[in-house]
């Protein structure tokens, strides 16, 4: 049995709490041996605020703003059912959200049956709802990617990469929005799990949805995008017809490649093999020593992600032929290498950022 994350237990949640305040009690009385590592981490300066590497009075306001505005959204991710439940066959409620979604800006989207280890054992990300169980409810989840933009994401870890990835949390929020309120609208159940906001863990409800696999940097990796997304879940009690996982060889070529790894400033990424974690063999990345670059920095860093050779647009006939073939993975991250180097890097900033 997959064991459940406690969202308490994430950096996200351990960095938003009041010093003094009861989630904060709670959360170190049972976790001392995180209290002065959390302490130390929070006399940083935070993401966009100076004194970090990348601080500009401007730009860095830019995400800031995005991440106001997708907070703002939060309250709407639920609502009340507007009316009776219209008569729609499975078949076609899937077709119709799928199309959805596509049209209002995802690039990827599948179909999942919600299980248990899909959702959060307990709430922790917000104050007001801190321990809270997250009791599943709803069967099925709409789950899509939005694809983030390549220029952006290969200027990491400088501004443009932070302001590429608002970008996708928002237009993924908003995509799940239409699709929430179209589902409330015909007489369903939805809620929208976007960023701030989840019950869930989307790169594995993803995963069973057939849009990739979880590969070594622990976050959900594409066939025509590698992990250079952002994912939303809308969840709903229609009914529809969920997919099914399609492993496509991605894990194996995590083990061959290793290039994150070698990258990552903070050194959080482990090297070599999967190893056995509470069950599943898996890779588990060091978040603490992740988030310190991300507060050094003063952006989400990023560097993972333009470093992934799947980033770059691996030709799709290759992708499609490399599961359980070696060779076509080594081939794979030869011509990266002869294209790119140890990664594809752009110094100079976007025109949006001059």
């Amino acid at each position: 049995m997959i064991k459940k994350i406690d969202e308490r237990n994430t950096m996200f949640a351990r960095m938003s709490w009041s010093d003094q305040g009861p989630a904060a009690r709670d959360f170190y009385q049972r976790h001392p041996e995180k209290k002065a590592i959390d302490d130390e981490l929070k006399t940083l300066p935070n993401l966009s605020e100076e004194g970090t590497a990348t601080y500009d009075p401007i730009n860095s306001r830019i995400a800031d703003s995005l991440f106001r505005l997708i907070a703002d959204l939060r309250p709407l991710a639920t609502g009340e059912v507007i009316r009776q439940p219209q008569k729609i066959d499975p078949a076609s409620a899937t077709r119709k959200l799928k199309a959805l979604a596509s049209h209002f800006g995802a690039d990827l989207v599948g179909i999942a049956r919600m299980k248990d280890y899909h959702y959060y054992s307990h709430r922790g990300r917000h104050e007001e709802d801190y321990g809270d169980p997250t009791t599943p409810h709803h069967a099925y989840g709409i789950v899509f990617a939005v694809a983030m933009d390549r220029d952006f994401i290969n200027r990491a870890p400088q501004l443009e990469q932070t302001v590429e990835t608002t970008r996708g949390y928002l237009n993924a929020g908003m995509t799940g929005m239409v699709l929430s309120y179209f589902l409330r609208e015909i007489g369903y159940e939805a809620r929208n799990h976007m960023d701030g906001n989840y019950l869930l863990v989307a790169p594995l409800v993803a995963r069973d949805a057939g849009l990739g696999e979880i590969g070594r940097m622990g976050i959900l990796m594409t066939k025509p995008y590698g992990p250079r997304v952002r994912l939303g879940v809308v969840t709903t009690n229609l009914e529809l017809i969920p997919d099914e996982p399609e492993p496509f060889g991605i894990v194996e070529f995590c083990e061959i490649c290793n290039k994150c790894a070698l990258t990552c400033p903070g050194k959080a990424i482990p090297s070599g093999p999967r190893g056995e974690i509470e069950g599943v063999r898996r890779w588990q990345i060091d978040q603490e020593k992740c988030y310190r670059v991300w507060r050094n920095i003063g952006t989400d860093c990023g560097v993972c992600l333009s470093t992934c050779p799947f980033s770059q647009e691996v030709d799709q006939k290759s992708v499609e032929a490399m599961k359980g073939n070696p060779l076509v993975m080594r081939e794979i991250l030869k011509r990266h290498e002869e294209k790119y180097g140890v990664r594809c890097y752009h110094k100079e900033p976007m025109p949006l950022m001059k």
